[in-house]
């Protein structure tokens, strides 16, 4: 299938990244990815040194992936400190982590290191495309069958962050938690994008939170947004 020339996310298939150490379990991602319309796989790695390496040539080359699929345990580089180099390094290049149930708990770092959102491995084939569509847009990806757990691990917030926010920032952290992008809140508010930025940026400060993830997590277990639904 062609694909198009333009470096416009819009007008191009999304570019995703695909690092895990198993094998069958790359080409497994590669192969679906490549069904999918709006997606191409641009490159894979067996663990985190491997994946900067190829990371960096494609940013070099001018065609930076969009979205890395990161399994976070890994041997020689795990994916918690590859996803803290990926974020630092490359602001344009959004992590979604993987895991499985019972490592649960690594996704808690992952999520302070900057990614966007994290899936189950045993997620459907549709839900792996639909968690790398929202971090390309700026939207939260919250697994529902972990996001509970996740919620009771974060640490206790001081009792003044959240009543620190105003009306307007509450509002619009319970559409963040919903997995608005900064557009999307901008047009349910009628504010404009650059105002809705500002709000989210004065949020995640206010809670002492690094990702858009960690704060839609703290209002799910502070009760001001649900818990997403399967």
């Amino acid at each position: 299938m062609s694909r198009p020339e333009t470096d416009d996310p819009g007008q191009r298939p999304v570019r995703v990244f695909v690092v895990d150490d198993h094998t069958v379990v790359r080409r497994g991602l590669h192969a679906y990815l490549e069904m999918v319309d709006d997606m191409e796989v641009i490159g894979e790695a067996a663990e985190g040194r491997e994946a900067l390496e190829g990371i960096a040539a494609l940013v070099a080359a001018g065609r930076p992936p969009d979205v890395v699929l990161m399994d976070l345990l890994m041997p020689g580089m795990d994916g918690v400190t590859a996803t803290a180099a990926i974020t630092q390094r490359y602001s344009e290049v959004e992590v979604v982590a993987m895991t499985s149930f019972a490592e649960a708990d690594k996704v808690q770092g992952a999520l302070q290191a900057g990614a966007a959102g994290y899936l189950l491995k045993d997620a459907e084939a549709d839900e792996v495309a639909a968690a790398i569509r929202a971090a390309c847009r700026g939207e939260v990806h919250l697994d529902p069958a972990i996001a509970k757990q996740l919620t009771r691990s974060l640490v206790a917030p001081k009792p003044q962050t959240v009543n620190a926010l105003t009306d307007r920032e509450r509002e619009i952290l319970v559409l963040l938690a919903r997995g608005l992008s900064n557009q999307q809140i901008a047009d349910a508010l009628v504010i404009s994008e650059r105002t809705a930025r500002t709000h989210v940026s004065n949020i995640l400060s206010k809670l002492g939170v690094a990702s858009r993830t960690q704060a839609a997590l703290l209002a799910i277990r502070e009760g001001i947004a649900p818990t997403p639904s399967a």
